[in-house]
């Protein structure tokens, strides 16, 4: 890769030279010719030299029609990379360290696991809670261990074993960041190889998911799947829906066929979701409940149900700000958590991406405030102490990261929350760095596996 692509200040330097050959070269100095007089001739008189012709002005950056970004956004944050701005610069060689990290990896599928789910079909998804454990020694007549038990916030290694879950998030983060990369770069090698994970794991016929999450966070010895486990989908999926928007805006690699095979998984997907597991995870009080709403509202805008969106997007104003924000800003489902913080800035990735989703309807869900006076800006602001170092976080956290806040406060800062704006150059950057100026939409920065 390096060789085809040798950095920023190689691509301006050749630029420079491409400019020069544009100039008409000074012919080198000589002696003067001697003229012999003639009869001037209008007929024959020598024609004036043709204008060279002006160098084309590159295009204008498109903005992708995005469901979660804003794609104006990353149109201006374009033409501020090729105006020069060292922000950009930073930001953009940074995204460029991770897309080029992938690419060597994937594409993944769910076909590829070695245990078939309870349904008997492999292109179903699979994966088991994280926080529920074998009660018993696992012996020949009880070769599980069960029952189960759950510890809150205590990841069992155990699940490891079911593949999809881990690779779900590596299709998930690689088609994203490879589509930024290749929207910020042009680099036809970022597209095609985003274009060949989606298509693997969501429409080759041969490896593609089921639209269905029917056996996620299944339970040994109990549950065969659970509505819970929707949470695999809905807290990384929205990029996938950005990721295919970047990539419609002229991808190499990326055709109308594979365009219209992922709008009718989302289609399918979106209709999974109406169902029962749907349903009892939209009742959800917590996280969940709030990831629901923005994965469908997402999923609503994607397929063109923008008037479904909009509902879904005033809805969570009181079904989810007023019912999980506290008068001082403090979320009380999250807080009670082992894993507090992480819990807390995590709610808070599904609230400000649902904002996010909302400005594209017409919904300003930062101005709602609850009964108690609250909403998304005090819900940040209770964590700002914690995420900048001024004070520690009073409540239980087994594994506390600072920068788990970083995007929920920029978000905050852009939406007009002058405490946010005081607190960004305190924040504690992310591991791989702050792509902020190119990705302005919260992601969760720290891991739930500790």
């Amino acid at each position: 890769m390096s060789g085809r692509r040798t950095g920023w200040g190689a691509l301006l330097a050749g630029a420079a030279g491409l400019a020069a050959l544009l100039v008409p070269m000074a012919s080198p100095v000589s002696a003067a010719p001697v003229h012999t007089p003639t009869r001037t001739n209008a007929r024959s008189a020598p024609k004036p030299p043709k204008a060279a012709k002006a160098p084309k002005a590159p295009k204008a950056p498109k903005a992708p029609k995005t469901v979660v970004l804003d794609g104006e956004q990353l149109r201006q944050a374009k033409a501020r990379l090729s105006n020069g701005d060292p922000a950009v610069l930073r930001a953009v060689a940074a995204l460029k360290a991770q897309a080029d990290g992938w690419l060597a990896k994937g594409p993944w599928t769910v076909t590829a696991k070695d245990r078939t789910p309870p349904g008997g079909d492999k292109h179903d998804y699979l994966s088991q809670a994280p926080y529920w454990w074998a009660s018993k020694p696992k012996t020949a007549d009880n070769p599980m261990g069960c029952p189960y038990v759950q510890k809150d916030g205590r990841r069992n290694p155990e699940v490891d074993a079911l593949t999809d879950h881990e690779e779900r998030g590596e299709v998930f983060a690689s088609a994203y960041t490879l589509s930024l990369a290749w929207y910020y770069t042009g680099d036809p090698a970022y597209s095609r190889h985003a274009a060949e994970i989606l298509r693997t794991w969501f429409t080759d016929p041969a490896t593609r998911m089921n639209p269905n999450l029917d056996h996620a966070q299944i339970i040994p010895c109990k549950y065969d799947g659970r509505a819970i486990g929707i949470i695999d989908f809905s807290q990384g999926f929205t990029s996938v829906l950005d990721a295919t928007a970047i990539l419609d805006t002229g991808a190499p690699g990326w055709s109308t066929s594979d365009h219209g095979g992922m709008l009718a998984w989302y289609d399918g997907f979106r209709g999974w979701l109406g169902g029962g597991f749907g349903k009892e995870e939209a009742a959800a009080s917590n996280n969940h409940g709030t990831f629901f709403d923005m994965q469908l509202s997402a999923l609503q805008l994607a397929t063109g149900h923008a008037d479904l969106a909009r509902k879904t997007v005033l809805n969570a104003r009181a079904g989810r700000i007023d019912a999980q924000i506290a008068a001082d800003g403090g979320q009380p489902g999250e807080i009670s958590r082992t894993r507090s913080w992480h819990y807390s800035t995590f709610n808070l990735v599904a609230f400000t991406r649902l904002a996010a989703i909302g400005r594209h309807v017409g919904v300003d869900l930062w101005a709602h405030k609850g009964p108690g006076g609250a909403g998304l800006f005090e819900a940040v602001d209770y964590l700002l102490p914690a995420a900048t170092g001024e004070s520690p976080w009073p409540h239980p956290e087994l594994d506390f990261h600072a920068y788990a806040a970083s995007d929920i406060v920029h978000a905050a800062a852009d939406a007009g929350d002058a405490r946010a704006r005081a607190a960004v150059p305190a924040l504690e950057a992310p591991p791989g760095g702050d792509l902020w100026a190119l990705r302005p939409a919260a992601e969760q920065l720290d891991s739930i596996t500790g």
